[in-house]
């Protein structure tokens, strides 16, 4: 069990973060085969292709992937504890090509874990090797993803701000991961990681949500800390048209069938925008129909509005509503719109 030790100036200063490096990485972890987190089979499969042509013409991405898929330890020269929220990843990639070439080496070899290094990863630049690899993968796999999940990840940290606004940080640190918690001595225990305890003693930590499922520590001492936590609401990263097909697209149009789809957690405009590669205009005006029509509600969280599904929007968005053509309100006079009543699934 992993252990971080932390006063309370440390605690105090912890932060979320958000990480493209660790996307990606999250990324080829589900493609190279080691898991499957619910709801991304669809990403998966879509996103499979690519990982193949990509590992057919690089030997190193591919040599990479088959370390990471099977070691308990990341090299941390490639997963950098992030700084804050607008991390971009052309800085991530520089800051792994920028990496003593022996400390590279160092951290696979540790990754190896007693296994010899693979030949396509021994080589004598490898930070060079795999800054050319991992940029390759990212304009492949997840570039064009990047504001969608962006948003996803963005809507995650203030669900876990509001945790913690609430509760403290007992709660919000319990909810990042099954068995975490922070104990009042100022431990944060990690049952599911395996690896020594670590003091942070003024270093930065940041809690660092990843849309993949990844659960790791990333480690830059002393700078830095880092621990990745599985995302919510990552299913909507595989938002295609199939998704929203059917009666409620019908009903309300697809636009405003998938923000409402989307809205299973709070969210901003902006967000939502990111998410779904709608213009903040069209994004805006969408929501507020939605939210004419009952089917959504706004609250002001901080200086950010938050959007979240009505009881009317929820069980619209699961299906459990249908037009009913004959149907008029019996207490009150026809206003020549049709209304939405309660049917059972078919």
């Amino acid at each position: 069990m992993a252990v971080l030790e932390l006063t309370p100036d440390d605690l105090a200063a912890t932060r979320f973060a958000l990480s493209p490096m660790a996307e990606l990485v999250g990324a080829l972890l589900i493609l190279g085969g080691r898991s499957r987190p619910p709801g991304l089979g669809g990403w998966a499969s879509q996103a499979g292709p690519r990982y193949l042509a990509l590992r057919q013409a690089d030997s190193f991405l591919a040599a990479l992937t088959d370390l990471m898929c099977a070691t308990t330890w990341l090299p941390d020269f490639i997963c950098r504890p992030p700084r804050g929220m607008n991390t971009a990843f052309a800085d991530e990639l520089a800051a792994v090509r920028g990496t003593p070439a022996a400390r590279a080496r160092a951290d696979l070899v540790l990754s190896s874990q007693q296994r010899p290094l693979a030949p396509e990863l021994d080589q004598g630049d490898i930070p060079a090797a795999a800054a050319r690899s991992l940029s390759a993968a990212w304009s492949e796999l997840l570039a064009p993803d990047w504001p969608r999940l962006r948003g996803i990840l963005e809507r995650d940290v203030i669900h876990r701000g509001g945790l913690l606004a609430a509760y403290g940080w007992n709660r919000a640190f319990g909810s990042l991961a099954a068995g975490l918690h922070w104990e009042a001595d100022g431990r944060i225990a990690i049952p599911a990681l395996t690896g020594p305890s670590h003091r942070i003693e003024g270093a930065e930590l940041t809690l660092v949500p990843n849309g993949f499922g990844g659960s790791w520590l990333s480690l830059d001492p002393p700078r830095a800390y880092a621990f990745h936590y599985p995302a919510r609401g990552t299913a909507a990263l595989q938002d295609t048209a199939a998704d929203v097909s059917g009666g409620i697209e019908r009903l309300i149009g697809r636009p405003r069938a998938r923000l409402l789809r989307a809205l299973s957690t709070p969210a901003s405009t902006s967000q939502l925008s990111r998410q779904l590669g709608m213009s903040l205009g069209g994004t805006s005006t969408h929501l507020a129909i939605l939210l004419q029509a009952g089917l959504i509600s706004r609250a002001r969280s901080g200086r950010t509005v938050l959007y979240r599904r009505a009881p009317l929007g929820d069980a619209l968005a699961a299906g459990h509503f249908e037009w009913d053509p004959l149907s008029e309100p019996p207490d009150r006079k026809s206003t020549g719109q049709r209304d939405l009543v309660a049917m059972p699934n078919r």
